[in-house]
């Protein structure tokens, strides 16, 4: 990946951060997120399911050692960087895009803050209408359910608390597939 060479650091973590990132934006572009979970595939749909992939991700790694911690500033610095590279590739004028780096940025923070705090007490209405509300903004089919959703990521969640720390060190940590 090529947005890795831009970062300037000079560490032993990008092969590691590299890998992470990889496993990570993969598992967010499961087919069967789109097919079968309500996920929109679009930019935008895809923007919102790698957002809650490395919410679940932050969130397995905010208690690890120092390493896990480090790995996982860089996976943001990672995924702004990609964010940021895909927006100019959408054509957005080098004076637009930290506007719009801004406003995406904003929204990945609140929805850190909305996910989480239905995460932690593990309430799947509260997430499965954070995750309606996000996906599907706007006046929306009624029959647009992110029920799915909501139970996959309750579900991944207690999977990735199951790791290992040496996944998370290593960059190998990967995100359970979904049960449909």
């Amino acid at each position: 990946m090529m947005i890795f060479g831009l970062f300037g650091k000079k560490n032993n973590n990008v092969a590691i951060v590299e890998r992470q990132y990889g496993l990570l934006t993969a598992s967010a572009r499961r087919p069967v997120l789109y097919a079968e979970l309500g996920v929109p595939d679009t930019v935008m749909g895809r923007f919102e399911m790698l957002s809650a992939v490395l919410i679940l991700y932050f969130r397995r790694t905010r208690l690890s050692a120092r390493a896990g911690q480090e790995i996982a500033q860089e996976i943001v610095d990672a995924f702004f960087e990609d964010v940021d590279h895909s927006i100019r590739e959408l054509g957005v004028g080098d004076v637009a895009v930290p506007k719009r780096m801004k406003k995406l940025a904003g929204m990945f923070y609140g929805r850190l803050e909305t996910y989480s705090a239905a995460l932690e007490v593990k309430d799947a209405t509260a997430l499965t209408e954070a995750l309606k509300r996000n996906f599907h903004p706007g006046p929306s089919p009624a029959d647009i359910s992110m029920q799915g959703l909501a139970a996959y990521l309750l579900e991944a969640e207690a999977v990735l608390a199951g790791y290992d720390e040496d996944l998370v060190e290593s960059g190998m940590l990967d995100m359970p597939a979904p049960r449909v």
